[in-house]
């Protein structure tokens, strides 16, 4: 039995899974991303999750048949490295990641771009073997995409599906991009967090920050947004129907140029605040599609929080045809809504039939 490991690389968490050869999770565990020591922390850190794994599925890293690493940033495969990621620390300049990794853990290691390969995920393990053509939008850190048409990912230039750059609001909010009026200015978990910084040195009330260090955290992940909407906390509905206004609009526009099917949400928050939210998401469309009389399908990731590094795992040389073997085999299979809050199902357990 070979096995592959499998780590996404997020703005504040790294997930990391060691799979079989037909797409099970063997072993998974997950860490908080560095906050601060540049590219090199963040790849101990990353080393660290998948030895974890991987001990937990006995299995020694350096007998891996390689290893598939979603980043985000600017992602150069060929080269192994990553630069400009901007929602991790002091990542600017071109970082050697497949060459750090590969000294610390072994194997070969494959870098593609985190949204990417979690939408390859979806096509090819999850809810996109149902379409021919979808939009996967990934709300979390930022808000990422991918498109898939005709059941193969349009990569364009090199550059496609970043629906979080698509402007709502002309000369609108800033985003961390530096331009104004993205859909990510106003949905991203990092820019919501940065007004909310902003708007209670201001004076606003919010339980946001108090959850935050209660659950001993220092940014407001996905699972703080959650728990302060489950309380029923007036200043967090706003902020995140606000994010819900943009990605409704955003993603509406998207659709009016591409016709697709469906649209898959995943990340962080979609994840996490799930199918209730995937619904108002799809209300939020409406009044700004060509067609409302037959919009889209929405709906959640059914990998999970998984879908990153399981897309990852198809990186190495020989998965994907694994992958289209298990698609063909599975294609009349029933497969069932995942569990709460996106995990798919325990270790061991097939991802693509229930």
């Amino acid at each position: 039995m070979q096995y592959r490991g499998g780590i996404d690389l997020g703005g504040t968490k790294i997930q990391a899974v060691v799979v079989d050869e037909a797409h099970r999770i063997v072993a998974q565990n997950r860490c908080a991303t560095p906050s601060s020591g540049g590219p090199q922390a963040v790849a101990r850190a990353m080393a660290q999750a998948l030895r974890d794994a991987a001990s937990q599925a006995g299995v020694d890293t350096g007998h891996l048949a390689g290893i598939g690493v979603g980043s985000p940033g600017h992602v150069d495969s060929a080269e192994g490295t990553v630069a400009r990621a901007g929602n991790l620390p002091d990542w600017q300049a071109p970082f050697p990641l497949s060459a750090a990794l590969s000294e610390l853990l072994g194997p070969p290691v494959f870098l593609g771009n985190d949204v990417g390969v979690a939408v390859d995920g979806e096509a090819r393990l999850g809810a996109g073997r149902a379409y021919d053509s979808f939009l996967g939008v990934f709300w979390g850190t930022g808000v990422g995409g991918g498109v898939v048409l005709g059941r193969k990912r349009w990569l364009g230039r090199g550059a496609s599906g970043e629906i979080g750059h698509m402007i709502v609001r002309r000369n609108g909010a800033r985003c961390p991009c530096g331009r104004r009026g993205c859909v990510e200015a106003y949905a991203g978990r990092r820019a919501m967090e940065a007004r909310a910084r902003r708007d209670v040195e201001r004076g606003a009330k919010t339980t946001l920050f108090k959850i935050m260090e209660k659950k001993g955290r220092s940014q407001l992940s996905s699972g703080v947004f959650a728990k302060a909407l489950e309380s029923g906390d007036e200043y967090a509905i706003r902020l995140i129907e606000r994010a819900v206004e943009a990605l409704g609009a955003g993603i509406a526009s998207a659709c009016n140029l591409l016709d697709v099917e469906a649209v898959v949400i995943g990340g962080g928050l979609g994840t996490r605040l799930g199918d209730p939210y995937a619904k108002r998401i799809s209300e939020a469309m409406l009044p700004h599609l060509f067609t409302p009389e037959r919009p889209p399908r929405v709906q959640v990731v059914q990998l999970g929080d998984l879908a990153g590094a399981l897309g990852a795992s198809l990186l190495v040389p020989g998965s994907a045809g694994n992958a289209e073997q298990a698609r063909r085999s599975e294609s009349s299979a029933h497969v069932e809504p995942p569990a709460p809050h996106g995990h798919p199902g325990q270790p061991g357990r097939p991802m693509t039939k229930r």
